[in-house]
Parts: C-alpha cells; sequence; structure tokens
C-alpha cells in the first residue's frame, strides 16, 4: 500500500514542490509554500460518487449535461447531438454584460446571445472574487431573487451565516415589485452548511439549475486531511465542484475572498480552474462598485458592470452612465474624456495636480491609469511643450473608480497635467478625446461616432479632437488639432 507523504503547495500558483523552499521556482512568489499531505489513494478517482448525483440532478431537473462515462466522440457527432442551450439571465442587466453572450461584440447594448440575453452558461464555473464587505454576497442573492423569481430553480449554500441570517438579509433586498414573486417562495432554496459531501447531496435532492457557494473558503471535504480554507482543501473542493458542473449542467457560481494586497490563496489558485473569474471592486465605504471579468471563457474581458450600494442593495447605473456637463468640474487640472469599455461609453473625469519637488527625485503617482503611460505624456510635454517638469511631483487620477488605459485619453491627461501647471482650464461643458504620439503629433482613436454622440447626450457642447474626417453631431461644436502645442493653445 502506497504511504501518504508530506509535500509543498504554492499556495499563489499550485504548484507541488518535495521541500520547503522561500521563493517558489515557478511562480516567483515568496513564503507561498505550504506543507500538505498527498494520498496517492485520494487521487485515484477524486470524483468517485459525483457522477449518480449528476445522472440524479439532470433526471430531476431536465437538463441535459455530458455523459461522464462516455468516450471520445467525432467533432461531427458532438454538433450533430449538441443542442443549442440559452443563456440563463441572472435578471440583473449590468451583471449579465460582463458575463457576456452577445451576439457580437459592436451590439448596442452587448446582451444579445443564442438565448436573446447574456447571462451564465448552464454547466459552467464563476469565480466572484472581492475585498471582504464589498458587496459579493449582496450581488448573488440578489441575482438569486431575480433567477427564482422567472421559475429557475437556485440553491443558496451559505458557508458562513446561518439560514435564517441569510433569510433576515433577503427580506431587506427584496424587491417587493418583482415580478413572478409568487414563484420566489417555491423556487429559491437555502442552504448554511460547509460539508461538501451534503452540499452534493442536497443539490441532488433539489436539482437547482443555478448552485451559488458563499463562499469556497469555508468548504470542505470530510477524507481530506486538511483545514478549510488550506490550499488543499480550497483545490480539491474547487475540483470536485466544477466537475460537477460539466457532468451535471449546472450553473455554479463561487465566492472568494481577497485581500488588498490580492495574497489571499483562495481566488488566485481556482482561476485556471473555473471557466469565467469576475472581480468585484471598489471601495467599502463609498456607493459606486465596479465588476469586470479577469477571465471569460465564454465571452470577451473587455465589459464591465456599475452599480451603486444603496440601502436596499446594489441598483444599476443606467446604461451609458458617465460624468454628467452639469457637474463636471472646470477648474485647472480637471479634463473629461469619452472612454471605452467594451461596448460601453463612459465620460471619466481626469485630474492632475502638479507639486513642488526635488530635481531628480520628482514623484510620479497615478491612481486608475498606467503609470508608463504618464511617464511618457510627461516626457512628451517637456520635450514638445516646453513645460519644466523635472523639478515637479506630478500626481493623476481618474475620478470615479474607474481604470483608464486606452490611448483614447492620452489628450486628456496631458491637458490634465498642463491645466494644473500653468492654472489654465477649458471652457465649460468641453470633452476632450485623442493620442498622443512620441512626436507630439494627435492621432485618431477608434470609436469617434459613439464617443461623441454620448458627449452629446450628457450635455457637452464641445469637444476637442484630433484633425482629421469627424462625424458632425448636432449640438456639439468641435474643435480639431494635430499637434500639442496647437491643443494646449485651447486652453483658457
Amino acid at each position: 500500500m502506497a504511504k501518504a507523504r508530506r509535500v509543498y503547495l504554492c499556495r499563489s500558483c499550485g504548484s507541488v514542490h518535495p521541500r520547503w523552499m522561500g521563493k517558489c521556482p515557478d511562480c516567483g512568489t515568496w513564503d507561498a509554500l505550504e506543507e500538505t499531505t498527498l494520498d496517492p489513494l485520494t487521487s485515484q478517482d477524486p470524483h468517485k460518487g459525483l457522477a449518480v448525483a449528476a445522472a440524479d440532478i439532470q433526471g430531476g431537473s431536465g437538463l441535459s449535461g455530458p455523459d461522464p462515462a462516455s468516450g471520445a466522440r467525432a467533432l461531427s457527432e458532438i454538433n450533430e447531438a449538441a443542442a443549442p442551450l440559452p443563456r440563463l439571465s441572472t435578471g440583473i442587466g449590468e451583471f449579465d454584460r460582463v458575463l457576456g453572450g452577445g451576439a457580437n461584440s459592436g451590439s448596442s447594448d452587448g446582451m444579445g446571445s443564442t438565448g436573446g440575453t447574456g447571462g451564465l452558461v448552464p454547466g459552467s464555473a464563476v469565480l466572484l472574487g472581492g475585498e471582504p464587505g464589498i458587496g459579493k454576497s449582496t450581488l448573488l442573492l440578489q441575482a438569486a431573487f431575480a433567477l427564482a423569481s422567472r421559475g429557475t430553480r437556485v440553491l443558496y449554500v451559505s458557508s458562513e451565516e446561518s439560514a435564517e441570517q441569510v433569510a433576515m438579509r433577503g427580506k431587506r433586498l427584496r424587491d417587493e415589485d418583482l415580478k413572478g414573486g409568487e414563484n420566489l417562495d417555491r423556487a429559491l432554496f437555502i442552504l448554511a452548511d460547509t460539508n461538501l459531501a451534503r452540499i452534493v447531496e442536497q443539490t441532488r435532492k433539489v436539482g437547482p439549475r443555478v448552485l451559488m457557494i458563499d463562499s469556497i473558503q469555508m468548504i470542505y471535504k470530510p477524507d481530506v486531511p486538511a483545514s478549510p480554507g488550506s490550499v488543499t482543501q480550497l483545490r480539491r473542493c474547487c475540483a470536485e465542484l466544477v466537475y460537477l458542473a460539466k457532468a451535471s449542467g449546472v450553473a455554479i457560481v463561487l465566492v472568494g475572498h481577497v485581500t488588498k494586497d490580492g495574497t489571499l490563496a483562495g481566488p488566485r489558485l481556482l482561476e485556471h480552474l473555473v471557466d469565467c473569474v469576475l472581480s468585484f471592486e471598489g471601495d467599502r465605504y463609498h456607493a459606486h462598485r465596479v465588476v469586470r471579468a479577469v477571465k471569460n471563457r465564454f465571452g470577451t474581458t473587455l465589459e464591465l458592470g456599475l452599480f451603486e450600494m444603496t440601502s436596499k442593495g446594489l441598483e444599476q447605473v443606467p446604461e451609458g452612465a458617465g460624468l454628467p456637463a452639469a457637474s463636471a468640474a472646470t477648474g485647472p487640472g480637471s479634463v473629461v474624456c469619452p472612454v471605452m469599455s467594451g461596448t460601453r461609453c463612459m465620460l471619466v473625469e481626469l485630474q492632475a495636480l502638479t507639486a513642488t519637488g526635488f530635481l531628480g527625485a520628482a514623484k510620479r503617482k497615478s491612481s486608475g491609469l498606467d503609470a508608463n503611460r504618464l511617464a511618457m505624456i510627461i516626457a512628451v510635454l517637456e520635450q514638445h511643450a516646453g513645460l519644466r517638469l523635472a523639478d515637479r511631483d506630478v500626481f493623476a487620477s481618474a475620478v470615479g473608480g474607474v481604470r483608464v488605459s486606452e490611448p483614447a485619453s492620452d489628450l486628456a491627461l496631458l491637458l490634465a497635467i498642463a491645466g494644473a501647471h500653468f492654472k489654465r482650464a477649458l471652457p465649460p461643458a468641453t470633452c476632450v478625446l485623442g493620442e498622443v504620439g512620441l512626436s507630439g503629433e494627435i492621432r485618431a482613436v477608434p470609436h469617434m461616432e459613439q464617443r461623441l454622440r454620448e458627449a452629446v447626450r450628457l450635455g457637452y457642447t464641445h469637444a476637442l479632437a484630433p484633425r482629421g474626417k469627424l462625424p458632425r453631431i448636432q449640438g456639439l461644436t468641435l474643435v480639431q488639432a494635430s499637434k500639442v502645442s496647437e491643443a494646449m493653445d485651447k486652453m483658457g
């Protein structure tokens, strides 16, 4: 009989090593190896018993998943036998947008799919990660209410709260005007448990189409000699849940906590096991939240969902939301830019500040912006605009918690820095867009018409853009420039 042996598992990348080392040789993370026990017998059939449960779930809920015992088949045979499975819309448009499912990336709403809307793919595994207290449980519970109200059977597993606590929180989040509320009590099931075997058994009995587990860190498998939350338990439990999803056709959503520095083992270790990794970002002390896809096998990773935390839970930010012209700051160092994120256009305010620094030790700090892009813009200002910034500290920020990385924001960032330095501002209700080259030229950017139309919708009357053939939009005055020096002359 083979004996169990001790190995060291990296909590960052999941690699296994025979001895402890201060630095993981595979991913380079320091102090990431944890001692664990490897029993050869447990790996002979890690999914034993799950195939029976998956078959019962398929029979009870009418789902069609792959047969775990089936052999290899020709691609043509699979295509002929496979029926297109419509996505399960969560009922939260911003959440569905990030999950994907658009018929084409250029659609106006990015929501069209085989089933008509975006949402969860049957048989997929989704990992929702974020800092504790950011609102992951709130988002999942609201999605569970919306799914169940349309008759979709949902099993919500809470490993951190009792069933009574979940129900009490649900009363605050439940929308009394939700259509199909009569189905809610029959289609939504709550389970408070941490034992994976009991969770699988209840999944077999209930036969849900969506299984939500909040959170994966507390789930454990009794036959694994490790404590809940350890690397061994996380990887083993997640692997079995993913297998259950593929075998039964149940869509599984897992919640994982991430600390501010992202060092927690759970989500980082499980990213390669699941189909979709969503990041829930924002400041818990502020209202706005952003959901973005880090990995998505069934959709794009460019989309993001915008939410606002209220007393009744998370509320969706309206389509095309941005910074209205009436509330945009017009002082020096503040410039508004239309930026694209997937199919969504948002008007984001970029702010800059210059302060007295020390020659040779000047600071360059950015928040929500690419630090390398900021350094390039500063170099262009010094070389082609005559600014002396070598002894000035430069700080730049994208307001609202949205990360801006596309080149279309170059000109807006450049004018924000120049405006802060010279104490000059752009005229009110003016937006700026354009890519800046190293030779000081201003280049065109894609989706010009969509950006300008969104600016007009939010009340902007002037747009500073690259020189060239631009769409003429009623109510918008276009100001064109081909060089950085020309654009700076437009400031008051």
